[in-house]
């Protein structure tokens, strides 16, 4: 839910999803009725990070996954391409670039799993709107 790559040129290109009241409340219908049909797990990708959290908590039997949605998923997701510094254009805000940290493909997987874990990505100060 949010952004969805298939459809960003309809939604205007590459912008946060559900920063407004009305925007929000379809988010929050959409992963009411996505639960209600039985769905276990949910991706929210570039919703604002109280967003994430509270259709986090809000959806006890759905796991949320989040990639630019903050903090308080269930559990992240990066592209492996972002975390590895691989993209020629802007980066978008909610990646960090592993690789330059560690010099290797191993080092950034590595440093990724541990920031997660720790709590330390994504930071919602820098990685979240």
């Amino acid at each position: 839910l949010g952004l969805t790559p298939q459809t960003v040129h309809a939604l205007g290109g590459y912008r946060v999803q559900g920063r407004d009241d009305d925007a929000a409340r379809q988010l929050r219908l959409q992963a009411r009725e996505l639960q209600d049909a039985g769905a276990s797990m949910l991706v929210l990708e570039m919703v604002p990070a109280v967003l994430a959290r509270e259709l986090t908590e809000a959806l006890p039997r759905c796991h949320t996954i989040g990639i630019g949605a903050g903090s308080g998923t269930a559990g992240q997701v990066l592209v492996l391409h972002d975390m590895l510094g691989m993209n020629l254009g802007r980066m978008p805000r909610f990646v960090h670039d592993f690789m330059q940290d560690t010099g290797s493909v191993r080092g950034a997987i590595e440093a990724y799993v541990h920031a997660v874990k720790a709590g330390r990505f994504p930071d919602d100060a820098r990685h979240a709107w």
